[in-house]
């Protein structure tokens, strides 16, 4: 594609890189965009995967044709192992794992995204998923729902409670919203498709270090929420510390003191961590990263010492805090363009960046939710109705609009979810009655 424009790479298809590369159009530059999956994944809605409220499809729209009528995009599906800041290439493996090709730059845009964080006890990954790709949405959703398979094959009793019993770690948006999806799904969606349990009486449990949920959000929404959660079924535990997971259930503290709560089924919505690529850029550029693996970056968010080098999202941390949520992402791609857009045409660019809070919105289950915009805070009905509109008009694609519109349409009205398959290469740890 080489053409002798101004070079521009793009690493990471996410909300930040995208919105970048989208920003760019029509400009006099060749663009590489680099992923290694080949779609744009809107992560708000991965969690609706993950209790079978949407498909995948629903939710992803692939690169090549969110940017096929982007003449000077060319993208390309591989896994960047680094950086070379000092030649200015990138070190790509492509989709065959071939040997690591280096790609030129002029500018570089790196917003790779981040990972679960597991506070040092990456050994619970495989007991307590957390919820970042599409895979580990369906890997949810086969937890949740064998579950309930494996309680109604069950027998003896306590083993029984032990599969009803669900566990979200984390008080966020998302742990908020998985509690109240599971509630849902157990008091609503299946509470009819069982002859030896009765689903109404599955116990979900939402665990959250911190003194209340939603720290993001106004200490009235918070209570509303937690509120909210209670009338679905949830039970809430803040100030309480998750000190281990077993296949025994999850071991957490108090006050001091510490409880087994026996579970089969704990899904992770506690933390996270940036890409490893931040560490790279970091290293190369003489600084050292957050507790949370993020590198420190300029107001207008270039890489100190490489003003050609920009990182936006989640693995940047800028001298104002700018919550790690998918409009500043957004916001930051956007900016990172209109100062390529000066640099390349001889202006003196935007400047810093300036995060633009257009408000807060979280879900909590069918007619529930909060919300605040402009000072403004609602919950209930209202919160809901915005949550809805704003997720589907910030869906990329047309027709990902109106799938999932129509799917919300009809599980409103008929109280079901459309996608309850259980999928993927875990055999579904069941026990067989005696008597069958």
């Amino acid at each position: 594609m080489s053409t002798g424009h101004h070079r521009v790479v793009v690493v990471g298809g996410g909300f930040g890189g995208l919105f970048a590369t989208r920003a760019l159009k029509g400009a006099d530059l060749d663009i590489t965009l680099i992923d290694r999956r080949n779609f744009h994944l809107f992560q708000p809605l991965l969690y609706q995967v993950a209790t079978g409220s949407l498909s995948p499809g629903e939710i992803a729209q692939p690169l090549r044709h969110v940017l096929r009528r982007q003449r000077n995009v060319m993208v390309l599906m591989g896994e960047v192992r680094g950086f070379d800041l000092g030649r200015r290439v990138v070190l790509v493996a492509d989709a065959a794992n071939d040997p690591v090709e280096e790609i030129p730059y002029d500018t570089l845009v790196v917003a790779a995204g981040a990972r679960h964080s597991y506070f040092g006890h990456d050994e619970w990954a495989t007991l307590a998923p957390g919820l970042k790709s599409i895979e580990d949405a369906l890997e949810m959703r086969r937890r949740i729902l064998v579950a309930f398979e494996a309680a109604e094959a069950e027998p003896d009793h306590d083993k029984r409670e032990g599969w009803m019993t669900f566990v979200v770690v984390g008080g966020g948006p998302t742990g908020v919203e998985l509690a109240g999806q599971i509630a849902e799904i157990a008091h609503d969606t299946v509470r009819r498709d069982f002859r030896e349990i009765d689903p109404t009486r599955s116990t979900v449990i939402l665990i959250e270090g911190l003194d209340r949920l939603l720290t993001e959000f106004d200490l009235n929404l918070a209570d509303s929420a937690e509120r909210q959660l209670e009338s679905l079924g949830v039970t809430v535990r803040t100030a309480s510390f998750v000190r281990d997971v077993t296949e025994a259930g999850v071991v957490v503290e108090h006050d001091g003191s510490r409880e087994l709560i026996p579970t089969r089924t704990v899904l992770w919505a506690a933390g996270v961590a940036a890409s490893p690529l931040a560490r790279n850029l970091a290293e190369q550029a003489g600084l050292e990263v957050d507790r949370a693996g993020r590198v420190p970056v300029e107001p207008d968010l270039t890489l100190r010492g490489h003003p050609e080098v920009f990182v936006v999202g989640d693995m940047s941390v800028l001298p104002e805090r700018v919550p790690g949520v998918a409009p500043a992402a957004m916001q930051e791609g956007q900016h990172v363009a209109k100062t390529i857009r000066a640099r390349v045409a001889g202006r003196s660019g935007p400047g810093p960046f300036r995060y633009h809070d257009k408000g807060t919105l979280a879900t909590i289950g069918r007619l529930r939710g909060v919300g605040e915009i402009r000072g403004v805070r609602f919950s209930g009905l209202f919160a809901w109705l915005l949550w809805l509109g704003v997720h589907i008009s910030y869906l990329i694609g047309f027709t990902n609009r109106l799938l999932v519109l129509i799917r919300w349409s009809v599980s409103f009205f008929t109280y079901g979810r459309g996608s309850r398959l259980i999928t993927g290469s875990g055999d579904p740890p069941l026990t067989t009655r005696d008597e069958h």
